[in-house]
């Protein structure tokens, strides 16, 4: 089987590359010439006492685009130079350990100027580490929401447990992370996209230390400088890097415990010595958890088949992670940073099914199915970037080459034992193997130009290799023999090249951001074994993007925000979705790839309002053409097996809004509570016949905060769903509450928390799917009730100024 679907002259597409790199050359040129003249300016940050304060973090913030500060780390003589546009107004914000932030609003005249400002010290501090409770856990910036993840990290054990409780966020039983309820959504991690399997990034989130996040950014619109990949929207892990000045880190450890225990220990290492910053993350984790599955199937006419799946998780992880940054000049820094993670694994699970004649209730067939998986799974990600300020109101150039490697092994050992009728035991064994190669470069120009105009513009390349190989044998008795049927071997090639260019500029209190961005993509999948169902899909595609903002008026002195979005996505189906192997569930259930799958496209409209950068209300609808999603057909006529896959339905219209509210952080109880609704509507054929299906529901979330004491915290968080919805599958409603408490001890230097997760066991659910030929029903549950205590300890030692009789000042330094 041969597919081709070419839409574009490839002669073109190289012309198109050629002119997008002139335009960023000459836009790059272009930049030269119109900066502002640059007027030295010195900063001296001074104590009450007037003595220096080295090292301390200084930021040139332009008045009339707060979004691109400049940033100097001040000498030891707490002096800090910047090259600043004339005529510009800024706010000088400066802070250091064991003082207050302050702010300074100047206006650059023609001359070389020395300000001096002076910062208040804070009487409760920790070592070198600062504690403060104001920073809001969401907040609006542009057409971003950034979750800061601190408080969700102490009752955690690994970033994935994070993410899950994030408000507004919904992780699947099967690790699949939504922003709405169509498409699930693309996992960055610093910024780069994870080309992997939603088991693979699952197992890699699982593996990051919790303490490790520095922030977790939800695109639910990204711009065109994202990948148009994301239908279902961003969700951007970005790591935490060395940024204090001097060495500081983390100890930390913890249990939890459901029916089965997970425990984790780990170490966060960071330094900073003014020019270089460097940090090291290492973790061990073991794991361990079960999934119960029942369910109900229509097997043939007047035949019911029951199955009852039970399966246990064990796994262990290891996690490394290390970088280094360093400032090369004023104006280029450089950075490196690596993980890796490696885990073994040895999953198990026995299937009961019973077959029963629905008129009689007779018993047909008893039958108990033990499957064992026994593998490692590998992963190595290699990343440089490089950052090049071209002027001090926030023009910079920035590349970013990354390479990432992860190879899997899986053993395979499943056996059949019949009771009814009486039969011999038979099974069988196979081997999976599976290698991934990645590789990414992607350069991207932003300039800020005179009259409030940004342009941004960058090309980026991407390549993928996967390699399969499966190897199944049938076992009946003594006798062992190759099973061809579910042998196979699969080789699938991509390469996706990319350019864009937005602009962005505030007219009357208006801030307009168009743009466009053009992707070629070409893909080559070929099947060798058993049979060719090799395919070629070469195309190019254009997604535009348009990005309204204005505050509409003020409420109690905050801002209230209002924004409209809108652009086109493309969803195309990874190679795990294409790959034609068999995987082996039961003796009635397998699942397969679909080589024809073709890619969906989502254009997306959205309203949003925020009041002082925080989110408060959105509306908006994702209209999907050519949508693909999980389904399940049956493998012959005799309805005797099944076979999960993907398959291309027709159109589906989701519309949503999502309100929220809250109590500004700072006080002593601090909320955040939410309400968002989906409603979707597929239109199409399933199994060849015409497919109509609509679905509404709500989700509530929560999350709350009580400071019972200067050192303890009472954290609360859940959510609830209603009439839940996933792919075709309806759901019951299900939900979770969660609970913790935090106690500081040791000068705030420790903290312990204590953890409870799904305290009412309540986050299960009962299932349906009534589609086409396939009628079953259902109950699945998992190991989320669990208590614990995770234990983190802060430290920190402050870099000292060095005593140099030779050191002198220089005229222009004391004035």
């Amino acid at each position: 089987m041969n597919r081709n679907y070419t839409n574009c002259n490839p002669l073109k597409y190289q012309s198109f590359n050629f002119k997008a790199s002139v335009v960023v050359f000459l836009l790059a040129l272009l930049s030269v010439q119109l900066q502002a003249q640059q007027i030295e300016t010195t900063f001296k940050i001074v104590n009450s006492k007037n003595t220096p304060v080295p090292f301390a973090s200084v930021a040139a913030i332009p008045a009339i685009d707060s979004t691109h500060p400049v940033q100097q780390i001040s000498d030891s003589a707490g002096v800090a130079v910047f090259n600043l546009s004339q005529g510009v107004k800024y706010i000088i914000r400066a802070s250091s350990v064991n003082y207050a932030t302050a702010d300074k609003g100047i206006s650059i005249t023609g001359n070389p100027s020395t300000f001096t400002i002076t910062l208040a010290p804070v009487s409760k501090t920790v070592g070198s580490v600062v504690v403060t409770t104001t920073r809001p856990l969401m907040r609006q910036e542009d057409d971003k929401t950034i979750v800061d993840p601190e408080n969700l990290a102490a009752s955690s054990t690994n970033a994935y447990e994070i993410i899950e409780k994030t408000p507004g966020l919904f992780v699947d039983q099967d690790g699949n992370i939504y922003l709405n309820s169509t498409t699930p959504a693309i996992i960055f991690i610093n910024g780069r996209e994870q080309k992997m399997s939603t088991a693979d990034i699952a197992s890699i989130l699982k593996s990051l230390p919790p303490n490790s996040i520095a922030s977790i950014e939800i695109l639910r619109t990204p711009s065109a400088k994202y990948d148009a990949s994301g239908s279902g929207g961003i969700v951007n892990v970005v790591l935490k890097k060395g940024v204090r000045i001097g060495l500081t880190g983390s100890a930390t450890a913890g249990i939890q415990q459901g029916k089965y225990g997970n425990e984790y220990i780990g170490i966060n290492l960071n330094n900073n010595n003014g020019k270089a910053t460097t940090f090291l993350n290492v973790q061990y984790s073991r794991r361990n958890s079960y999934d119960r599955i029942k369910t109900d199937r229509l097997y043939a006419p007047d035949t019911l088949l029951s199955q009852d799946a039970y399966t246990i998780y064990p796994t262990n992880s290891y996690y490394l992670g290390f970088g280094i940054g360093y400032q090369l000049s004023k104006k280029w820094e450089i950075n490196y940073d690596s993980r890796l993670s490696f885990s073994n694994f040895k999953n198990a699970t026995e299937n009961f099914s019973q077959i029963k004649k629905i008129s009689t209730n007779n018993l047909i067939t008893n039958n108990n199915a033990d499957i064992a998986n026994k593998g490692n799974s590998f992963n190595v990600t290699q990343g440089i970037s490089s950052k090049y300020k071209i002027d001090s109101l926030g023009s910079e150039w920035t590349s970013d080459l990354s390479y990432n490697y992860a190879p899997n092994n899986t053993n395979q050992l499943f056996t059949n034992t019949f009771t009814l009728p009486l039969l011999p035991v038979s099974g069988g064994d196979g081997y999976i193997q599976t290698k991934l190669y990645f590789f990414s470069a992607q350069t991207n120009l932003l300039l800020k130009l005179p009259k409030k105009l940004t342009i941004e513009t960058g090309l980026k390349s991407t390549s993928v290799i996967f390699n399969n190989s499966t190897d199944y044998f049938r076992s009946s008795g003594s006798n062992r023999t190759k099973d061809n049927f579910r042998t196979s071997s699969y080789r699938y090639n991509e390469s996706i090249n990319a350019a864009y260019i937005q602009a962005s500029k505030t007219i009357s209190g208006i801030t307009l951001k168009a743009g466009t961005r053009v992707e070629n993509t070409a893909m080559n999948g070929k099947q060798v074994v058993p049979k060719d169902t090799s395919f070629t899909i070469h195309r190019t595609d254009f997604f535009p993007y348009i990005y309204l903002s204005k505050t509409v008026f003020k409420i109690a002195g905050y801002d209230l925000r209002a924004y409209l979005v809108y652009r086109r996505t493309i969803s195309r189906p990874g190679y795990q979705l294409l790959n034609p192997s068999q995987r082996y569930i039961d003796q009635y259930l397998f699942e397969t790839g679909n080589p024809a799958l073709r890619p969906q496209f989502t254009k997306n409209y959205e309203a949003n309002i925020s009041v002082d950068e925080r989110p408060i209300f959105a509306i908006g609808v994702n209209d999907t053409k050519d949508i693909f999603t999980n389904v399940i057909y049956q493998a012959d006529s005799s309805r005797s097996v099944a076979y999960r896959t993907y398959d291309n339905l027709g159109n589906n219209k989701e519309t949503y809004f999502r309100i929220l509210g809250a109590i500004p952080p700072g006080k002593k109880f601090f909320f955040v509570v939410g309400a968002q609704y989906n409603h979707n509507f597929y239109q199409g054929l399933y199994e060849n016949k015409p497919l109509s299906f609509k679905k509404g529901s709500w989700t509530l979330f929560t999350y709350q905060t009580l400071k019972v004491t200067p050192t303890t915290q009472l954290t609360l968080n859940g959510f609830a769903r209603f009439n839940g919805q996933l792919q075709f599958y309806e759901l019951s409603t299900f939900g979770a509450f969660n609970m913790s408490l935090n106690q500081q001890f040791l000068k705030k230097k420790m903290t312990v928390s204590v953890s409870a997760n799904d305290i009412f066991f309540t986050n299960n659910n009962n299932f349906t799917i009534n589609q086409g030929s396939i009628n079953a029903s259902g109950f699945r549950k998992a190991d989320t009730r669990r208590f614990g205590i995770n234990i983190r300890y802060n430290f920190g030692f402050r870099k000292r100024e060095e005593n140099n009789m030779f050191n002198m000042e220089s005229p222009e330094k004391t004035n």
